[in-house]
C-alpha cells in the first residue's frame, strides 16, 4: 500500500508554497493565536492573487489552524487548555487504535527505521538532560511514523494531516520541557518492542497510556501556573 507524507510534502504550486508558509509561521507562533488574517495584506506581502492566497487558506482551515467567524473573517485558533485536553483524548483514541494495525501492518524494514529514529532521539541533548523531548516534524517524529505504519489512510488523512500541525502548534505555545522527557522515550520504546512483536493488544494499550500519562503531566503543569 502506498502511503502519503503530508509532512514531506514538496510544495508545486503557488499555493503550495504559500500554504506551507502561512502554516509554519502559524505553527511557530509568528503570526499570533486569535490574530486576524487579512487577505489584503498578505496578498500584497505574498505578490501573489487573492483566489490563490484563499485556496492556501481553505487548506489551512482544513488543518484546524484558522477558523472563520460571521462578520470577522479568517482569524488563527486561539490555543486554549479546553481545547489541548481535547486534542488529547481523540489522540488517545485514534492513536491506540493507529499502534494496534501499526503492529499488524508495519513491514520489518519499517519497523528496523523506527528503532533507528529512536537512535537518533536518544543522542539528543535536551533528551540526555531529562528536560525535553521534543521531536522534528515528519518521518522524525516517533507519533507520525507509527501512524504511517497503521496502513490506514483514513487514520493517516486525521492525524498526520488535518490534526498535525494543530498539535505541533499547542507544543509551541504551552512549551516543550517536560519532566516526562526520560520516561516518553522509555515508553516509545516500549511500544516499539510490542509493536516488533506483533502484539496489537498491547501495542495499543501502552499508545494510550503513554498519550494519557502526557495529558495528566500537561494538566498537573498547568494547574501549578493558575
Amino acid at each position: 500500500m502506498t502511503i502519503t507524507n503530508p509532512a514531506q510534502y514538496t510544495a508545486v504550486t503557488t499555493s503550495d508554497k504559500i500554504f506551507q508558509a502561512l502554516q509554519a509561521d502559524i505553527v511557530e507562533g509568528r503570526i499570533a493565536p486569535g490574530s486576524k488574517i487579512s487577505e489584503p495584506e498578505l496578498s500584497k506581502k505574498y505578490h501573489i492573487s487573492r483566489s490563490t492566497l484563499r485556496e492556501a487558506l481553505n487548506r489551512l482551515e482544513r488543518c484546524h489552524l484558522i477558523e472563520r467567524k460571521a462578520n470577522v473573517g479568517c482569524r488563527v485558533v486561539e490555543c486554549t487548555v479546553a481545547g489541548l485536553l481535547e486534542i488529547y483524548q481523540v489522540r488517545e483514541a485514534l492513536e491506540g487504535m493507529a499502534c494496534r494495525l501499526a503492529a499488524q501492518n508495519m513491514s520489518d524494514s519499517e519497523i528496523a527505521d523506527l528503532q533507528k529514529v529512536l537512535s537518533l532521539h536518544a543522542d539528543t541533548k535536551q533528551l540526555k538532560q531529562g528536560v525535553a523531548y521534543y521531536q522534528e516534524e515528519g518521518d522524525l517524529d516517533f507519533h507520525y511514523r507509527v501512524i504511517l505504519g497503521s496502513h490506514n489512510q483514513q487514520l493517516i488523512t486525521i492525524l498526520c494531516s488535518e490534526l498535525y500541525h494543530l498539535v505541533r502548534m499547542y507544543r509551541f505555545q504551552f512549551g516543550m520541557n517536560s519532566p516526562r522527557a526520560t520516561r516518553a522515550f522509555d515508553e516509545h520504546h516500549h511500544i516499539l518492542t510490542a509493536i516488533a512483536d506483533r502484539d496489537g493488544e498491547l501495542a495499543e494499550l501502552l499508545m494510550r497510556r503513554h498519550i494519557a500519562a502526557s495529558r495528566k503531566n500537561i494538566e498537573k503543569k498547568l494547574q501549578k501556573e493558575t
